[in-house]
């Protein structure tokens, strides 16, 4: 006894040769729709990249900036120490006895 199999369905040569056409129209025309999109996306990658570029030198300046600042504090903090440590007198300890 053989079993029917489900799922297959035979529709005669006319699908296949639609789908043999529109293959060979994906294969034809796929170049042409590449070409298109690259065209397309090449300014919006471009903005992207010139954005990023610009992001980043800011994003640079504002480390060096940060950086000094910091670096002005420390200074200052250095200087602030010494001046206080050469002001005060030196307390001698008590010896116990």
């Amino acid at each position: 006894m053989r079993l029917p199999v489900l799922g297959t369905v035979s529709l005669g040569n006319a699908v296949t040769l639609r789908n043999v056409a529109i293959g060979a129209g994906v294969v034809l025309l796929a170049p042409a729709a590449i070409s298109l999109v690259g065209s397309i996306m090449r300014p919006i990658a471009k903005a992207a990249i010139k954005s990023s570029l610009m992001v980043y030198e800011k994003s640079r300046e504002i480390a060096a900036e940060t950086k000094e600042s910091i670096e002005d504090l420390t200074a200052e903090a250095r200087a602030e120490m010494t001046e206080h440590h050469e002001v005060k007198p030196a307390i001698p300890k008590k010896a116990k006895g």
